[in-house]
């Protein structure tokens, strides 16, 4: 290793290990040293769905992806908005090929619904959907609100579209967890979060855990099969939901907030990265790969990440004898 090459790499651990990094000072600077952008049209004559993209890190994924030449289907919960956000991909992505697509990710007979009607070969899937709400919530199938959004609703969806994901590969499966997923271990006696004091951040916290322990489970499932599996942390950055969910924490850290194309910029670069396939089930943040956890009283085990995919099969219906391995 180069002297340059060490001095690189001790500055990211430093950026990494003080927070520092999570904001746009960390993109700012990693950007001079990080692997090269995606080629012009990487993505050309490929389809990407991207879940939650009316506004934040989904658009601006979906405008990435649309850049690079993908037909990206914008799924959504409701009609309203979507036609809006497909007029501002079509602005940053003029002739792109673009698709608004109707479902709730939290409810799993619309997650079914939708993957129905969903004929392949599907490139990419992003899971983007995310919400944080102030009281707890139960949706109509009485699965708890984030829970729901965050992984039965998209573990649901990566099972019922794993033909189309197998027809189109090499395909890319990203999840879009969260820094704050390495403050909490994974709670699996209590993955509904009935008891004890509701506190939002924490619920968050703990499934975008449960989402990096997924892809982990999803990419020893899907190695032979030519489908990558990435957990992604974009970083501190200043979307509508943490307006909404965390102004005390926009108020504190806005000049260091990232913008959604900042957040979205790893995610993107998986989706064309063709050498990410041999990297399938990491935790990536800014287009390298990090620790599943710093703290050893929240890391997990491969037997609780095994206990976390058979609760996920068995509350979504999934029959346990036709794992994905």
């Amino acid at each position: 290793m180069t002297r340059a090459m060490a001095a690189t790499r001790l500055a990211d651990t430093v950026l990494d290990r003080t927070l520092i990094g999570y904001g746009n000072v960390g993109y700012l600077l990693r950007r001079h040293w990080w692997s090269p952008d995606p080629t012009p049209g990487a993505l050309a004559g490929k389809t990407a769905l991207v879940t939650g993209a009316k506004r934040g890190i989904g658009l601006a994924t979906a405008i990435g992806l649309a850049q690079l030449g993908a037909h990206v289907r914008l799924v959504i919960r409701g009609r309203d908005g979507g036609e809006a956000a497909a007029a501002e991909i079509d602005r940053a992505a003029p002739g792109a090929k673009l698709s608004v697509d109707e479902c709730d990710v939290s409810v799993l007979a619309d997650v079914r619904r939708y993957a129905a009607a969903v004929s392949g070969p599907i490139h990419v899937l992003v899971h983007n959907a995310g919400v944080m709400p102030q009281q707890r919530g139960e949706t109509a199938e009485g699965n708890e609100l984030m829970f729901a959004t965050h992984v039965l609703g998209p573990h649901l969806l990566t099972t019922l579209l794993l033909p189309a994901l197998t027809e189109g590969a090499a395909s890319a499966v990203i999840w879009v967890s969260s820094g704050g997923q390495y403050g909490q271990k994974l709670v699996l006696d209590d993955v509904q979060y009935r008891h004890g004091t509701y506190r939002p951040a924490v619920g968050y916290a703990r499934t975008k855990h449960m989402q990096v322990a997924l892809a982990r489970q999803w990419a020893e499932r899907l190695r032979t099969r030519g489908v990558a599996v990435h957990a992604v942390h974009p970083g501190w950055v200043d979307t509508p939901g943490v307006v909404t969910w965390l102004p005390r924490f926009r108020a504190l850290t806005r000049p260091l907030l990232r913008t959604p194309a900042q957040g979205a910029d790893t995610s993107v670069w998986l989706a064309a990265a063709q050498h990410a396939q041999a990297e399938t089930g990491k935790f990536w943040h800014d287009r390298i790969p990090r620790p599943y956890s710093y703290l050893r009283s929240v890391s997990d085990t491969a037997a609780e990440r095994d206990e976390l995919w058979q609760i996920c099969q068995r509350l979504t219906g999934q029959d346990q004898g036709q794992d994905q391995d």
